[in-house]
């Protein structure tokens, strides 16, 4: 059979395809242009001991506000001002060891201009992201950012569409480079996000999730191992820890133990919880992160780990199922 031959794409999709185009090369364009200024950006950025307030207008105030969120949760204690409402009490934020980033695509934006002489009167310092190096806000800047591209994607070249992706990711390379030159970590990022996914991981540790000691069934190694089975069945965590009078781990029975049991024709009914338990299980510490217990799980291929505390007694257990409730997996 003759394969059915494609449609043609319509013209939406030849003219997203054409947007798409154009806006990876306006940002692909940006790489080649970065140097001493933006080289300059950090350092200023870097000696200030105040914030770093972004303003602008329009779609550009839009960029303004997610540099200034990319900015404050990266490391770079930031804040967004409107440049329209900057005229009217809100410069009263700015302080003179502030840096104002101003974004302004045509460099004339009447409202940011507006506030220029002031935010100088304030002894703040200023950098301006333009697409116009020859624009009055670039010439009044302390350091200037280009970020001109050759065409708006707009098929009319007036609707900000390129010139605003560009500014978005000079943005983030400025943000990127100063996270870098601070030394800000994935926990640093954690911190700022404790109700993500990656807070989660990086703030959770074993002792938050695990089940307490007085919770884990427990028997002696001596133990017939019919009894480890109903404590298995109290415990509902398809395992049981088996320790010394002292409270040290001598090892663990789990639902695997038992299956491996069963394969070789143990009698469980008169066998002994030492003939068949896992000696010397991989255990680790309550102080350790959650993740470090999901990787060793997932490596090991098992379900449960024993969690043991400094003087090397038992603390408690965690399963998959724990860390998976506390969504850590």
């Amino acid at each position: 059979m003759d394969p059915i031959p494609l449609a043609p794409d319509s013209r939406a999709v030849v003219l997203a395809r054409r947007v798409l185009h154009i806006e990876a090369a306006a940002v692909a364009a940006l790489a080649d242009r970065l140097g001493a200024e933006f080289e300059r950006a950090v350092e200023l950025i870097l000696k200030r001991r105040g914030r770093v307030i972004v303003t602008g207008i329009g779609k550009s105030g839009h960029i303004a506000r997610k540099l200034a969120a990319t900015l404050a949760s990266t490391g770079t204690p930031a804040y967004f001002v409107h440049a329209a409402e900057a005229a009217h009490g809100d410069l009263g934020m700015i302080t003179p060891e502030d840096v104002v980033i101003a974004l302004s695509n045509s460099g004339t934006s009447e409202e940011v201009l507006t506030i220029v002489p002031l935010v100088k009167r304030q002894g703040a310092r200023l950098v301006a992201m333009t697409g116009k190096p020859d624009s009055p806000l670039a010439r009044e800047a302390d350091v200037h950012l280009e970020a001109a591209v050759a065409e708006e994607a707009c098929p009319l070249n007036l609707a900000p569409t390129a010139s605003t992706t560009a500014a978005l990711a000079l943005g983030d390379a400025l943000a990127v480079a100063l996270l870098d030159a601070r030394g800000f970590g994935a926990e640093d990022f954690a911190r700022s996000h404790p109700g993500g996914a990656l807070g989660r991981r990086l703030l959770t540790h074993v002792g938050d999730v695990m089940r307490p000691a007085d919770a884990v069934p427990v028997v002696a190694a001596d133990a017939p191992l019919t009894q480890a089975l109903l404590a298995m069945t109290a415990g509902g965590m398809g395992m049981t820890a088996i320790t010394d009078a002292t409270g040290l781990p001598l090892g663990i029975f789990t639902d695997g133990d038992l299956r491996r049991a069963l394969e070789k024709g143990i009698d469980v009914r008169s066998a002994r919880l030492a003939e068949v338990m896992t000696r010397n299980p991989r255990a680790i510490g309550p102080d350790a992160l959650a993740v470090e217990a999901a990787e060793i799980m997932e490596r090991l291929r098992i379900s449960q780990l024993l969690v043991i505390d400094a003087a090397g007694r038992l603390a408690g257990a965690l399963t998959t199922h724990d860390l998976m409730l506390a969504q850590v997996i």
